[in-house]
């Protein structure tokens, strides 16, 4: 059971090196269950017991399942994001040293372990903008084979590493393409070569390196799955099959991915932009509802904002909370946060208990501790587009933001069991009544 929702996994995450792979992966995987591609610039037709998807910039996606009975309707949602902490090479990236050695020149994307990036095989993936015949195209690029390498300095010529250093990405970080062969051009010259074009005909590029280790199952009891990307391409990938099982016919099930997530989402196929909304809204009107039955559905709609958590690391057991702190293996994690980082409060924690319960999974709590500041996610962002109900939820991981992460391997189980749970119960809350 648990060994082939990780072989899912790995292969998902392995044929998803960047956000445009992630989407168009995710597209493929709804086209074989139904699902009917929409075009944001085109008029869309949306009829109940209906199933589409529609994507923004190639990196965001969000899909539909209608239901059939929708009397009295909310929306269900379940957001995870795309993107992940990676580095982008740059327009002009070509950089001789001494003419004995290619590297290329990127800049970092994210908040990324600097550290885990050197001395292990890297090679380029994205998007590139190809003009033939007066028309620009989106080409999907993954040019799979080791390709480049970040190389540590040698602690002979850095005697004080070990003592903790300060890695400057313009200096460090710069990855290794090849040796003094090299001349300017040859690396457009391989993009062109991998998608069979002409150089002249590329037109514009969003290239990323990626991590080329494979996964590896270890522990003593094979409990544990490490590989790249698991921040947040698990929740995006379990969340998926969740929705893929549900069954909900009073309502409208949703399915959102967005990019970028770890650069704050304010872009236009972010979790700030209006593409959830401009999706919902959409499909209410073709449905027949008019804006008011959109803001009664999203009032009595639901989200869960899918996004990984810190599991307690065995060797600093200190820098999470003493009770509200979660392990690998035991259950999906409810994210909560005083000051509003997290969408989580006592009535969607109320609610998702009840879910998990029915789908007989168990739930883990997580606070940061008081004296640290911890990170955000998309809920509270996605929330100020459409506000309903909302509660942050993740999967226990080590390493996050890692080029190389460690989860469990039942949890990715737990997940698609909740999420599935979520999407056929039919869930209403009542708001509090004045006693007076």
């Amino acid at each position: 059971m648990y060994e082939e929702i990780v072989s899912g996994l790995t292969s998902f995450i392995g044929r998803s090196p960047t956000p445009f792979h992630v989407v168009a992966n995710i597209g493929e995987i709804l086209k074989g269950n139904g699902y009917e591609r929409l075009e944001e610039g085109e008029k869309w037709k949306v009829s109940p017991g209906g199933k589409y998807y529609v994507t923004r910039n190639d990196s965001s996606i969000i899909a539909l399942n209608i239901g059939t009975n929708l009397e009295d309707y909310c929306f269900k949602i379940a957001a995870s994001h795309s993107d992940s902490p990676a580095f982008k090479i740059k327009e002009n990236a070509e950089l001789q040293v001494k003419e004995k050695y290619m590297k290329l020149n990127t800049e970092g994307y994210g908040g990324m372990l600097c550290a885990s990036w050197f001395d292990r095989p890297l090679s380029v993936a994205g998007r590139v903008i190809v003009k033939e015949q007066g028309i620009y195209t989106a080409r999907l690029l993954n040019i799979d084979r080791d390709l480049l390498m970040i190389p540590s300095v040698a602690i002979h010529m850095n005697r004080g590493v070990n003592d903790g250093y300060a890695y400057n990405k313009q200096v460090d970080m710069l990855p290794l393409l090849g040796g003094g062969e090299c001349k300017e051009g040859d690396f457009k010259k391989l993009i062109a070569g991998e998608l069979n074009v002409k150089e002249e005909s590329i037109y514009g590029m969003d290239l990323y390196l990626y991590n080329r280790m494979k996964p590896s199952v270890w522990g003593a009891n094979k409990e544990y799955i490490s590989c790249p990307q698991l921040d947040d391409l698990q929740c995006a990938y379990t969340s998926l099959q969740g929705f893929l099982k549900g069954a909900g016919l009073h309502g409208v099930n949703v399915f959102a991915c967005f990019d970028n997530e770890e650069v704050g989402s304010g872009t236009k196929q972010g979790a700030a932009s209006t593409f959830l909304y401009d999706t919902l809204y959409r499909a209410n009107l073709c449905l027949g509802k008019g804006e008011e039955g959109f803001f009664r559905a999203a009032s009595k709609g639901f989200m869960l904002s899918c996004d990984n958590a810190h599991a307690v690391h065995p060797n600093h057991p200190d820098k999470t909370d003493v009770g509200n702190c979660v392990y690998m293996n035991e259950g999906i994690v409810v994210k909560s946060h005083a000051g509003q980082k997290y969408t989580t409060d006592a009535v969607s924690i109320a609610m998702f208990r009840g879910i998990c319960e029915a789908a007989g999974v168990p739930l883990q709590f997580f606070s940061n501790r008081s004296d640290m500041a911890g990170g955000s996610t998309l809920g509270n962002i996605a929330m100020t587009q459409v506000s309903m109900n909302s509660i942050d939820i993740g999967l226990a991981q080590l390493a996050m933001h890692s080029a190389y992460e460690t989860s469990g391997v039942k949890d990715s189980f737990y997940m698609i069991q909740a999420v599935a749970q979520f999407f056929t119960d039919r869930i209403e809350i009542l708001p509090i009544r004045s006693l007076i």
